[in-house]
């Protein structure tokens, strides 16, 4: 078993549900997305304006809101404070939907949410446990040294320690989006049910990286143990 290569080893085949479940979050989100991008919103609010409208809401008053490059790149930036839209001029409902969920994030940062706050201070951690844990795991079983092939597992446990810490931050910054959006009006009844249309299918990618490193830890622990 030590000669074989990897992409031979039969325990790949523990990931092809998570990757089966990725492929169609993928396109369940770009396909939801588009839709919805060209349904505006019945009151005409942009979703720079909506995020600032939540924000304002909330009391929050220390947090920017800016364009960012890129389709689907919103972001909240919780070490700088800063709400990053992808479509900021956009009325679409599910550009303003995006915005309310990013600035759901930004309230998470201004009420202490734990899982927020778990979720940030690992960052550098788990990035670094990600870079090294594979090449430390393959170094070890091409050199037959246990402890590196350990050492590369507990690496990349990190990793999955992250994606699991992910999924409640999400589905939360969902909640309160949608809580904002009714709350504030920005949205009506029929629109925000658009709405939750499209954070679900955001949320499906959030819990298929979960599963995919999951069991690509199983799948490093199966063939460290048999080999």
């Amino acid at each position: 078993m030590w000669g074989l290569p990897l992409f031979m080893d039969a325990s790949i085949l523990i990931l092809v549900p998570a990757l089966i479940l990725a492929i169609y979050a993928q396109y369940k989100v770009r396909s939801t997305y588009t839709r919805f991008s060209r349904v505006p919103t019945e009151r005409r609010i942009t979703a720079l304006d909506a995020g600032r409208r939540i924000l304002t809401r909330a009391g929050i008053g220390d947090v920017s809101v800016e364009a960012v490059r890129g389709r689907l790149s919103d972001h909240y930036d919780p070490r700088r404070k800063i709400l990053r839209l992808s479509d900021p001029d956009s009325m679409s409902v599910a550009a303003v939907g995006i915005a309310a969920h990013e600035a759901g994030h930004a309230i998470q940062h201004a009420s202490g949410y734990r899982p927020l706050t778990l979720r940030t201070a690992i960052v550098p951690i788990t990035s670094f446990g990600s870079q090294l844990s594979l090449p430390l795991f393959f170094a070890g079983l091409f050199f037959r040294f246990q402890p590196l092939i350990t050492v590369g597992i507990l690496a990349f446990s990190l990793a999955v320690l992250f994606t699991l810490v992910t999924l409640p931050v999400e589905f939360d910054a969902s909640r309160r989006a949608v809580l904002a959006l009714r709350e504030s009006e920005i949205v009506n009844d029929e629109e925000l049910g658009a709405v939750k249309e499209v954070l679900f299918a955001a949320a499906l990618t959030y819990v298929a990286a979960a599963a995919m490193a999951a069991l690509q830890l199983l799948m490093l622990l199966s063939i460290s143990r048999r080999r």
